[in-house]
């Protein structure tokens, strides 16, 4: 089970194949990449805003006495679900060095509030391995099973905080579609899409943050 569906009973049993369609979940999502002074990424900052529909799913599974809202400890629990379900995909926050893909440590909690309609976590994931300011990284967040779209509403959601990034180019890069299924037509198969391993297709037209050093 994915983490999106878990929180929405309703599409709990939603078939892998189906969520691949296209996205039933939306998220505007902000990123903070953090170096220290000692010039290695010390954190990765996330935030994300869900729509109102998802957002009112989770109230409903959630509220256990039924006041309409989300109390502390509903809250919480939702985001016990979430630091739990999330870890196999780490926490949809992604971490390339030189091509090379660099899983995150689990974080110790997953914050989670519910304002004018809308569910907000935020949480700081920590790169698993130390992680210089070296040669071309990247980092982003997106859903590799496609069921939920992330999206950087600006270029300023995507952030480097730290005096260190001052030596390293840094930039927001958005892909094309249409290039991106150009330059990959000749993997983009019925093998493909109907691998039972799944596929890591939204990799490809998900925005990242570039950073080369």
């Amino acid at each position: 089970m994915r983490f999106l569906p878990l929180l929405a009973a309703g599409t709990a049993l939603l078939t892998p194949a189906a969520a691949l369609a296209h996205p039933h979940i939306f998220a505007e999502a902000r990123l903070e990449v953090v170096a220290g002074d000692d010039g290695m990424i010390s954190e990765l900052r996330n935030v994300w805003r869900f729509d109102e529909m998802f957002s009112a799913s989770v109230v409903m599974d959630f509220d256990k006495n039924s006041n309409s809202q989300l109390d502390p400890d509903e809250l919480a629990e939702v985001g016990k679900t979430v630091l739990e379900s999330l870890e196999e995909f780490s926490y949809y926050t992604t971490i390339t060095e030189d091509g090379r893909t660099i899983k995150v440590a689990k974080p110790d909690v997953i914050n989670v509030d519910y304002k004018d309609g809308q569910l907000l976590m935020f949480f700081t994931v920590k790169p698993g391995e130390a992680m210089p300011l070296k040669g071309k990284l990247t980092f982003g967040v997106y859903d590799p099973t496609m069921y939920a779209s992330m999206d950087f509403s600006s270029d300023d959601d995507l952030v480097a905080v730290g005096d260190k990034f001052a030596a390293c180019k840094h930039a927001v890069v958005r892909p094309d579609a249409d290039e991106v299924l150009a330059q990959n037509q000749d993997k983009l198969t019925d093998a493909f899409f109907n691998d039972p391993t799944g596929t890591d297709m939204t990799k490809l037209f998900a925005t990242r943050l570039e950073v080369t050093c």
